[in-house]
């Protein structure tokens, strides 16, 4: 699956895979069709920095489904050269995804409840020269989210919302680091970002959907920022109490 402008939609026993790439989308879908059966399963070809689109994928889920009860915004690119496509594709689109997905899902709307789990990075935590702005995107992830986890809390939404934070997985995203047309004038600091690399390891997408799994299952979760690494596998970062 590409990593680039993703965002998987879930409802109850049937999953709607949206995402700009039409070929690994379709491939994606006959996966799931030929694990789960026919009928269980769409794709919706969408860009996710287009907000009409956006917001027909998510009515079009519900119309083929019934109801929307998960929703993943994953969406996330590494573009420094570009860096305001990094904002739109890896903040906006989540912020809007988010929202989106709490009109279909909140008590607010007369709705039922569900889960919403937002993708971050470890970048927000160990940040590099290499990705100011992707950290910076990383960031406003787990911001967004824990704020929005908040008011869902003290709103009455009946919406869990998480947030899950992998250091390098084994996808296709890592090999834009060497391309100057990704990374620009920070290209240079590739050497540094491998050496990140070899230090802490790559891992596996399994484990991410592990994760995942976690958040969707354990209703005592709203606000998490779960991280995942080599070193720890899955585990949770807190946060020191505010004082006065």
């Amino acid at each position: 699956m590409s990593p680039a402008l993703l965002l998987i939609v879930l409802c109850v026993l049937q999953v709607a895979v949206v995402d700009l790439n039409e070929i690994l989308g379709e491939q994606c879908k006959a996966q799931l069709d030929a694990e789960f059966g026919e009928g269980k399963s769409t794709f919706i070809q969408c860009d996710v920095t287009h907000g009409d689109a956006l917001r027909d994928a998510f009515q079009r889920t519900v119309d083929q489904f019934g109801q929307l009860d998960i929703a993943i915004n994953n969406a996330g690119i590494n573009n420094e050269k570009n860096w305001e496509k990094t904002i739109q594709v890896n903040l906006t689109s989540v912020i809007k995804g988010t929202y989106l997905a709490l009109e279909h899902m909140s008590k607010e709307y007369g709705k039922i409840g569900g889960t919403i789990i937002n993708v971050s990075s470890m970048a927000a935590f160990l940040h590099s020269p290499h990705q100011p702005v992707y950290t910076a995107t990383k960031h406003g992830v787990i911001g967004f989210t824990r704020a929005i986890a908040d008011a869902s809390l003290q709103g009455d939404y009946g919406v869990r919302i998480n947030v899950l934070c992998p250091a390098f997985v084994d996808t296709p995203l890592l090999h834009t680091v060497e391309d100057e047309d990704n990374m620009g004038k920070f290209v240079k600091f590739k050497d540094d970002f491998k050496r990140s690399m070899n230090k802490f390891g790559v891992l596996q997408p399994s484990l991410i959907a592990e994760g995942m799994m976690r958040l969707i299952m354990d209703n005592s979760l709203n606000g998490a920022v779960m991280k995942i690494t080599c070193s720890k596998g899955i585990h949770f970062h807190t946060y020191e109490p505010m004082s006065a």
